[in-house]
């Protein structure tokens, strides 16, 4: 079979017009690359692809082709058979009452022809929410200050943040990604760049709370967290070192002297999320035990083998094993009281946390799932405007054929992992759940090519567990994105991404208030754009010149920007053009969530995260300018208020 049959029965588009108008061809060397990379994906004869069923009304799927009637179908789940029927006509009526979740199909013709589909029976939409209009306080957790915490925003800093956000009157609080990292490599910090998207970063763990840990285990521990507090940027390798060895005495001390209640609740954590979670254990004892990524392993330990993984928790390394649980279930445990903190207090969203688009090839999601993420391709971006050559991320993503050989049950575990302790979670990139643009290893990121995902089938899950969890979805959906793209989206109840800075016509001028779509999140800015004291003070562009990075306008260009926002705001009734004046405005749009960045409401000049550096820049470093119990004080309570008015938990009172 020739490279373009091959491309096209695996959804690769060889052949695309960039944002430029230049019509891209995938070097044939760099298609067999990716070819290569992409499992087999299975061309279904009697459907057109996975099977999505949503749950309301009387469901019906068309059938490509019928085969010789009668057409038998059977849908199995966990082992047993779901419903089963046959139908003369091209078409299969679904019976009311089909279980929500992820099932086989087999469809078998009178001649015994027989084909398996994946199927996903799935709620009409995503859960929506039980609130008119409400806005968070968006927070860098490793940024925060406090005058207890280890060098590092934790979780006990989290609690106080959600107390402090329902004093502003907030719904909730919304996080940088708390994905697990590479706990030997602390100086790599991207939260955009992790290890797996099925667990947390331990580092965010306040290791005085655990009832195991005492002072007197760590004996200078005192001193160097005050000295770890000190400075304007988080010390990853030396906080990581004594947190590290904290957590390690804190276990020590748990396998000692643990009460029985705290052995149930541990075994019972250990249970709820196996076998991944003794799996994740699993890797991360290999991984310090062998140099190198996972696929320079002894071959025995290339694939993750429940055998031998039994044998490895049952064997010399069981106290180790047990460890990254007991840390996990640590971090789980002070997240989830953070969630519950929030629900104690009457907020409407609570946490509302971010999905990372990939994850590293050499982390554990990348090795438990070989077929469904493919460690050879790198998802990224196309040549455009602002990046000539087009981008390369780094990070592997899912795959179709993978996920529709195991009924996107993979996907599914991200979605739930990631909405364990959330009201709310950002789904960063979400066009790739149509498709993704893959640069395979070792070629430019201008010989990628894009690849298509079942986006019918994804958005099944995504409703799925939705509203298995109660949690809100919002796509990150910035950019140009194919025609029918966000109306598909919204029509399963995922809501858009919207960001005030690029909500500006052609001529420049920005979009006035009824522009802006109600199932959706607004914000001003991103972790990736000028905070709006650096916007107005042109700081963001000094300081990408003087990186040698293009900032994509001119000092005239900004002053217009200027002008047009004092415009809008003009229209408005609005005469004044300071921060609260812009949340004011955004208050009034009839997006559902707006969402307030702590660096804009402490009047921070430099961004979280310039794209296109590494170390040029302290990207994810930062921390907030003042300790946590004094930003109430630095924050102008009577005009927040006021701005945030209509959308309130406290009705600005």
């Amino acid at each position: 079979m020739d490279l373009l049959a091959q491309a096209q029965i695996k959804g690769v588009q060889s052949e695309f017009v960039d944002a430029l108008g230049k019509l891209r061809v995938t070097d044939p060397v760099a298609l067999k690359s990716i070819l290569d990379a992409l499992p087999e994906k299975r061309v279904y004869r009697f459907v057109s692809g996975p099977v999505v069923v949503r749950a309301l009304g009387h469901p019906r799927t068309e059938l490509a082709a019928t085969g010789a009637p009668p057409l038998q179908w059977k849908i199995a789940g966990n082992g047993n058979v779901i419903a089963q029927g046959a139908t003369r006509e091209p078409v299969i009526a679904w019976p009311a009452g089909l279980p929500l979740g992820y099932h086989r199909l087999t469809l078998t013709d009178a001649e015994g022809v027989t084909e398996e589909v994946p199927m996903i029976v799935a709620p009409e939409r995503a859960f929506g929410g039980d609130f008119d209009r409400g806005w968070l306080l968006a927070v860098q957790l490793y940024g925060v200050r406090s005058n207890r915490n280890w060098g590092i925003g934790d979780f006990t800093d989290l609690a106080d943040l959600v107390r402090l956000a329902k004093q502003l009157g907030a719904d909730g609080v919304g996080l940088n990604p708390l994905h697990v990292l590479f706990d030997d490599h602390p100086a790599d910090c991207s939260p955009y760049s992790p290890n797996s998207r099925l667990f947390l970063n331990p580092l965010y763990i306040d290791v005085e709370a655990i009832p195991e840990f005492s002072a007197d285990l760590v004996p200078d521990a005192a001193a160097t967290a005050a000295r770890l507090r000190e400075g304007d940027r988080v010390p990853y390798a030396d906080m990581a070192a004594l947190k590290w060895l904290a957590l390690r005495a804190a276990f020590n001390s748990f396998v000692r002297s643990a009460s029985g209640v705290r052995r149930n609740q541990f075994d019972a954590f250990r249970a709820d999320r196996a076998p991944l979670l003794s799996r994740f254990a699993c890797f991360e004892v290999l991984r310090h035990r062998f140099t190198g990524p996972w696929w320079e392993w002894p071959p025995e330990w290339r694939q993750p083998e429940e055998a031998k993984c039994a044998q490895l928790r049952n064997g010399p390394d069981k106290r180790e094993v047990e460890f990254v649980e007991f840390v996990q279930w640590t971090a789980d445990s002070q997240l989830h009281a953070a969630k519950e903190l929030a629900g104690q207090l009457g907020m409407r969203v609570g946490l509302y946390l971010d999905v990372a688009v990939g994850v590293q090839s050499n982390g554990f999601d990348a090795w438990n799932e070989q077929t469904a993420i493919s460690r050879h391709l790198a998802v990224g971006a196309p040549p455009d405007v602002l990046n000539t050559v087009g981008q390369d991320w780094g990070l592997a993503g899912f795959n179709a054929g993978g996920l529709e050989a195991q009924s996107f049950v993979p996907f599914a575990d991200m979605l739930a992992a990631s909405m364990r302790h959330a009201g709310a979670i950002r789904i960063d990139h979400v066009l790739g759940l149509k498709r993704l643009y893959l640069v395979p290893r070792g070629f430019k990121p201008d010989n990628g090519a894009y690849v298509q995902m079942p986006f019918e089938a994804l958005l099944g899950a995504v409703a799925r567990e939705s509203a298995a969890h109660k949690c809100i979805v919002i796509g990150e959906d910035l950019g140009t994105v194919p025609e029918g793209f966000r109306e598909t989206m919204q029509d399963f109840g995922i809501w858009s991404y919207l960001v005030m800075m690029f909500e500006r016509d052609d001529a420049g001028h920005f979009r006035n208030i009824d522009y802006y779509r109600p199932n959706a999140l607004v914000t001003l800015n991103t972790h990736d754009l000028c905070t709006y004291a650096g916007w107005r003070s042109f700081s963001d562009l000094k300081m990408k010149l003087s990186l040698g990075l293009d900032p994509g306008e001119n000092d005239q260009a900004r002053w217009d920007a200027l002008g047009a926002l004092d415009e809008i705001l003009r229209q408005n009734g609005i005469n004044a053009n300071d921060l609260y004046s812009v949340l004011a405005f955004l208050s009034r749009t009839p997006s559902r969530l707006l969402a307030v960045s702590m660096e804009d409401l402490l009047g921070v000049i430099d961004q979280p995260n310039i794209p296109g550096t590494i170390d040029e820049h302290p990207n994810w470093r930062q921390r907030l300018p003042v300790t946590l119990d004094k930003i109430a004080a630095k924050v102008n309570l009577a005009a927040l208020k006021a701005a945030t008015r209509e959308r309130s938990l406290s009705g600005g009172s």
